[in-house]
């Protein structure tokens, strides 16, 4: 099969696209047509070799697809070769082929395309998590979201105004803050500004008053979480994502104490292996929500696979609005 493969861990020009073998179904495993893929910062992190989770090399990278069913290993009889599925996956997506789980295998809705179902894999699974699990989130709350046009930045802007928040999106220029409105932020904020801790704070006093945020939901780190976090209610919690800044901030603990702020992290694809209830329970939700037309992956491009240079580079440049698609299947509208 065609498929993407890191040899040595380093630039993105170390991924090689070249026929590699086939993967086989074990028990309780799925093996998938893979139609399309999507490219997700911790993809750039494995390619890199700076991600907390590696398998040994050569290997194929990629942790979202869609596609059909091509076979089931022993066990598996919910599902059938030719059916349309999701899959998240740790590595292996990148491929005309891959091997999933079973139990991270989910049946996709009838209206949704192959580059929806993959855009839809790990960003709104994390914007879920974020938001439900670790925030526990009310309808009525005000959720901050930082990185609010990328992957899952625009997934939790979605998401949290499908469940009755008032979204503040925190972006870094026009046409990003225009993404942002167009998916249901109430307020946005811009995070390229001089001394952006007083001024962050002064543009969401300027939309809310004094009252503060409810939620921070972090992917950036940095200076923007620094800022973000004074301007926090009382009570409130962050949530952190990710760093796509680079930066790991640091935090002194009595402003915790002061204003009774809860820091969480959220290692959202650890969730498939502790606790796969919770992740199938939060898909059939995000399905639900998709099918009644109040979350809709926003995919910026769809890249044949051979020019997946482009696609992972959009990605390291922080040029992607919303999410960038691989077609893997030649000649194919995903």
């Amino acid at each position: 099969m065609r498929a993407l493969v890191i040899h040595e861990h380093g630039p993105i020009d170390n991924l090689k696209l070249e026929t590699f073998a086939e993967p086989r179904p074990g028990p309780e495993e799925v093996l998938i047509e893979v139609h399309a893929a999507s490219v997700n910062f911790p993809d750039l992190l494995v390619i890199s070799g700076s991600y907390q989770r590696l398998p040994p090399t050569p290997f194929v990278p990629g942790k979202d697809l869609a596609g059909t069913v091509a076979a089931v290993g022993s066990g598996v009889t919910n599902l059938k070769p030719g059916e349309r599925v999701m899959a998240q996956v740790e590595y292996g997506a990148y491929a005309e082929r891959a091997v999933a789980p079973l139990g991270n295998c989910y049946r996709m809705p009838a209206s949704m395309s192959f580059a929806e179902g993959a855009a839809m894999g790990l960003v709104y699974i994390t914007a879920h998590f974020a938001l439900v699990e670790r925030a526990a989130m009310k309808s009525g709350e005000v959720v901050l979201v930082t990185g609010a046009a990328g992957g899952v930045g625009l997934a939790t802007v979605q998401l949290a105004k499908a469940l009755g928040a008032t979204v503040i999106a925190a972006v870094s220029s026009e046409d990003k803050a225009a993404l942002a409105r167009a998916n249901g932020a109430d307020h946005v904020v811009f995070t390229a500004v001089p001394d952006l801790k007083e001024n962050l704070r002064q543009q969401i006093a300027a939309a809310l008053g004094k009252r503060g945020v409810d939620v921070v939901i972090d992917s950036v780190g940095g200076d923007v979480f620094d800022a973000s976090l004074r301007t926090v209610a009382w009570c409130g919690r962050v949530v952190i994502v990710g760093f796509a800044a680079g930066r790991v901030p640091e935090v002194k603990a009595g402003y915790l104490l002061v204003k009774n702020i809860s820091l969480i992290g959220l290692q959202a694809s650890d969730y498939r292996d502790r606790e796969p209830e919770k992740v199938q329970r939060a898909q059939r939700e995000l399905f639900s929500l998709y099918e009644q037309g109040k979350l809709k992956p926003h995919v910026m491009a769809i890249f044949p696979l051979e020019a997946y240079r482009d696609a992972l580079a959009t990605v390291r440049d922080r040029k992607v609005l919303g999410k960038v698609v691989l077609r893997i299947r030649k000649n194919e509208k995903p």
